[in-house]
C-alpha cells in the first residue's frame, strides 16, 4: 500500500514542504531510501524500525520504499525520523491515511520511540501553515516554539506510540497554545542595566549617540575598565523588538539550534560576542549545509568582538559586506544560502599591546609597536565605525558608592524619541533608516551645518588632520546628537562633541 507524509526542510533562514512517500510491497524484507537523503537521513531506518519494535508495532515483511520530495533537494538531519515512522505504519494500514493528509509531521526518534526535539521548528510550521496544512505535530520540547504561529493547530507529541493513537483518534491531544501579548511582557526583560554601571558618563553619553543612530562604535581601555560591562547592557537601550523582529531573530537561533527547549519567542535583542580564535565560517555561518554564523545570531542586535586587534584578519575582512548589505550570502556547489545579520557592531580593544595608555608609566609599548597593534584593524573595517572611544579606569570613589546610575528604561525613552525624528526624516528614502546608513548625497541633503559649527568643522579637519572619512562620521554623529535634543540644524555645540568621538583618529592623525 501507498502512504503519503508531509513534514518540512529548512533551506537557509525559510523552509519548504517535504512530501514522504512510502510504499510497502511483497518480496524480500529490505527497504530502499531515495530522494538524495544525507547520511543523518539515511541512517533514518535504523532509528525507525528499532523505534517501531520498541513501541510495539511490526515491522514491514516486504520491501518497503520511502522517497523524499522533491527529489532534486538534499535532505538533511534527523527530523523526518517520526513522519517515516508514521508512513510505514500508515503503509501497513496500522495508521488511518486521513489524519496524515491535512497534517505536517516532525521530529527525531529514539530507540524506545520517544520524540526528541529538531531545529528549525518554527520555520518549518511557518511553510506548514503557508501549504495549506491544517495541524502540525512537534516533539513536546519544540510546542512552544511552533506555537507562536496563527492559523495551524500545534499538537505535542511524547512518542511514537502517542502519535499513532493521535492519529487513529484513540487518543485526544489539546492543541498547544501561546499568548503573544503575555510572552512579549514576560521575555522583554533585560538582566543587564545601565543603572548598575558606575562612573564611565563619557562612555554612556557614547553608546547613547551610537544606539540612537545607528552608529557602530569602538571602545578603547585598559583592562577591567568596563568595556564589557557596558558592551552588554547596550541591548537593554535598543527600541524594544517587534513581533516581525522576534520571528526573524528565533527563526535564526531555531536554524542554528541556539533555541531552549519549550523556549517559544526570543523578545530580547540578541547579544553574541564570539572569541577572538572564530573562524570566517564561524563568523559568517558555513558547512556543508550552512548554519548561521555569528553575525546572523546578532541579526537585531548587538555583536560585541572583544580584544578586536586579536581576531584574525581574514575574519575582519568578511565582516566589510554584512555590515554594508546586512545580509550574507554563503555559495555553495549546489546552491546559495542568504542569511540576514542586520547589527550593531560594538568593539573593544587596549590602547596598546601591553594593555596601558601610551601616557601611563607603566606601558613599556614602543610608538612602533603601538602602530603595529592598531593597524592591525584594516582601514576598510574601521570606515565602517563611526564612534571611537577611551574607556578610562573608575576612581574608588565612584566605584564604593551606592548611589545608582541612570536606569537602561530612561536612556531607552530618549533613544525612542530619536530614532522616530530619524524615520519621519528618511520615510521616502529607500535605502536609509538611520542616521549611520547616510551615504554622501544624504549628508548634503540632512546634515547642514550651521556657519559657527561650519567653521569649527573646518578648523578641526584642517589642525588635526583628519581624513574625508572621518568628515563624514563626524557630520553623521553630529546629526545623531543634534536629533537626540530635537534640534532641526546642527550647531556647534554638536559638532564639538561629535570631534571628541574620534578617538583613534586623533590619535593617529588619520
Amino acid at each position: 500500500m501507498l502512504a503519503k507524509v508531509f513534514s518540512g526542510a529548512v533551506y537557509g533562514v525559510d523552509a519548504y514542504t517535504v512530501e514522504i512517500e512510502v510504499n510497502s510491497g511483497h518480496g524480500e524484507p529490505k527497504t530502499y531510501l531515495v530522494g538524495l537523503p544525507d547520511t543523518a537521513v539515511k541512517e533514518s531506518t535504523f532509528r525507525v524500525y528499532t523505534a517501531l519494535i520498541n513501541s510495539g508495532f511490526a515491522l514491514p515483511q516486504g520491501v518497503t520504499t520511502i522517497n523524499l520530495a522533491p527529489a532534486s533537494i538534499k535532505k538533511e538531519g534527523p527530523s523526518f525520523d517520526l513522519p517515516i515512522a508514521l508512513g510505514i505504519l500508515a503503509a501497513e494500514n496500522d495508521i488511518k491515511p486521513d489524519p496524515l493528509n491535512r497534517a505536517c509531521i516532525i521530529g527525531e526518534l529514539a530507540l524506545s520511540g520517544a520524540v526528541r526535539r529538531v531545529r528549525g521548528v518554527l520555520p518549518i510550521t511557518l511553510a506548514a501553515r503557508d501549504a495549506g496544512r491544517k495541524a502540525i505535530l512537534v516533539p513536546e520540547e519544540n510546542a512552544e516554539e511552533a506555537a507562536v504561529v496563527d492559523g495551524i493547530k500545534v499538537f505535542a507529541v511524547k512518542n511514537l506510540r502517542e502519535a499513532a493513537d493521535f492519529l487513529n483518534m484513540e487518543l485526544t491531544l489539546k492543541p498547544h497554545e501561546v499568548d503573544l501579548t503575555a510572552t512579549f511582557a514576560t521575555h522583554n526583560q533585560y538582566a543587564a542595566d545601565f543603572e548598575d554601571v558606575k562612573g564611565q558618563e563619557y562612555a554612556k553619553r557614547a553608546i547613547e549617540i551610537g544606539v540612537s543612530g545607528g552608529h557602530n562604535l569602538l571602545m578603547i581601555g585598559s583592562p577591567g575598565t568596563g568595556k564589557t560591562m557596558l558592551a552588554k547592557r547596550i541591548p537593554s537601550i535598543l527600541p524594544p523588538m517587534t513581533l516581525t523582529e522576534a520571528l526573524e531573530t528565533t527563526k535564526i537561533h531555531s536554524i542554528a539550534g541556539k533555541l531552549g527547549a519549550h523556549e517559544s519567542l526570543i523578545a530580547t535583542r540578541p547579544f553574541h560576542a564570539p572569541h577572538h580564535t572564530v573562524s570566517d565560517a564561524g563568523l559568517l555561518g558555513g558547512g556543508t549545509h550552512p548554519v548561521p554564523g555569528a553575525v546572523s545570531l546578532a541579526h537585531n542586535g548587538v555583536l560585541f568582538l572583544d580584544e578586536l586587534p586579536e581576531f584574525h584578519r581574514n575574519a575582519l575582512e568578511v565582516l566589510r559586506q554584512p555590515l554594508e548589505d546586512g545580509v550574507v550570502t554563503i555559495a555553495r556547489a549546489a546552491a546559495s544560502v542568504t542569511f540576514p545579520c542586520r547589527f550593531m557592531l560594538v568593539a573593544a580593544m587596549n590602547p596598546t599591546p601591553d594593555g596601558y595608555f601610551p601616557d601611563d608609566p607603566r606601558s613599556t609599548s614602543s610608538p612602533l609597536q603601538i602602530q603595529r597593534y592598531q593597524n592591525r584593524i584594516s582601514g576598510p573595517l574601521l570606515d565602517r565605525i563611526d564612534i571611537h572611544i577611551e574607556v578610562p579606569p573608575v576612581d574608588y570613589q565612584k566605584l564604593a558608592g551606592l548611589e545608582k546610575g541612570e536606569p537602561s528604561a530612561a536612556i531607552r525613552e530618549r533613544v525612542i524619541a530619536a530614532r522616530k525624528i530619524q524615520q519621519e526624516r528618511y520615510a521616502h528614502e529607500k535605502t536609509v533608516h538611520c542616521n549611520a546608513g547616510m551615504q554622501p548625497k544624504h549628508l548634503r541633503k540632512f546634515c547642514r551645518p550651521d556657519s559657527g559649527a561650519a567653521q569649527l568643522l573646518k578648523t578641526a579637519v584642517t589642525d588635526m588632520n583628519f581624513s574625508a572619512r572621518a568628515y563624514d562620521r563626524i557630520l553623521k554623529v553630529a546629526r545623531t546628537i543634534a536629533d537626540l535634543v530635537g534640534a532641526e540644524d546642527i550647531g556647534t555645540e554638536h559638532i564639538a562633541e561629535a570631534i571628541q568621538y574620534r578617538t583613534l583618529d586623533r590619535m593617529t592623525g588619520k
